[in-house]
């Protein structure tokens, strides 16, 4: 925890502090984050997603936590996983336990019928998560399934997503060490956009040309820009660093 808080805070104060999200945090490490966050003394709250790893029986108490705190901690976003069945009984209560004024982010778990845990997501307001990577090949989806996910956001009004997980590199690559095949956050920008405008989506996800990614995301007109981003909302990433140097050689900062 000191650790990642003091690469945090020295990223907020550096050159590229605009890239800069939310710190996240699971439920279960708040005792140890304000606790850190005592020592350090910041000048302004932390702007924190919630990760709830504790049950959704314990977003109350945790978000309570949160709100005892808020010269230290500034609740921005919740996120947390769906049931395998997830139902508006479920949805309901996470808009009950969750303030108005933080986001609210829910994971499907993918399998059989998920796009349709997506699509109930969607339209009880809260923002889908889609986790792109993991500790094993399992955790990764398809192309296909990426696009699918994309094609349910996309035909969907005022609807925003987060990405999360093995996505510290703009573009697609295959990691030497175990021969899986990541995807790159540059890529799904510009899926995004595709599939937003009609164009192949499939073609962009899997694509390793990381010079075309960035010239064709760098002519998005400013509409289609905040079209795509309002869409593609967030996305986490493990490092600042590794991002923040692939955006740098592409030319992209």
């Amino acid at each position: 925890m000191p650790e990642a808080l003091r690469a945090h805070f020295e990223a907020r104060a550096g050159d590229r502090a605009g890239l800069l999200g939310v710190f996240l945090c699971q439920a279960s490490r708040l005792p140890e984050l304000i606790t850190e966050l005592i020592k350090v003394k910041p000048k302004q709250p932390l702007p924190l997603s919630l990760i709830i790893d504790t049950g959704l029986g314990g977003v109350p108490k945790a978000i309570s936590i949160v709100e005892s705190r808020s010269e230290l901690l500034s609740l921005r976003m919740v996120e947390m996983p769906a049931p395998s069945d997830v139902d508006e009984v479920w949805l309901e209560r996470v808009s009950e336990f969750v303030p108005e004024d933080v986001i609210r982010v829910v994971e499907p778990r993918r399998g059989v019928g998920w796009l349709d845990g997506v699509r109930k997501v969607i339209e009880h307001g809260s923002w889908p998560k889609i986790r792109c990577g993991g500790v094993s090949s399992e955790n990764f989806p398809s192309v296909d399934e990426v696009a699918d996910f994309l094609a349910v956001l996309s035909g969907a009004t005022g609807a925003s997503f987060k990405a999360t997980n093995s996505l510290h590199r703009a573009v697609r690559h295959e990691d030497p060490a175990t021969g899986i095949a990541h995807h790159g956050f540059l890529n799904l920008l510009v899926a995004v956009g595709r599939s937003l405008s009609g164009g192949d989506v499939r073609d962009a996800l899997s694509s390793t040309d990381g010079q075309q990614l960035a010239d064709e995301a760098r002519g998005l007109s400013e509409q289609a820009a905040k079209a795509v981003r309002a869409l593609f909302a967030s996305y986490a990433s493990a490092t600042f660093a590794e991002p923040t140097a692939d955006l740098e050689a592409l030319g992209l900062l």
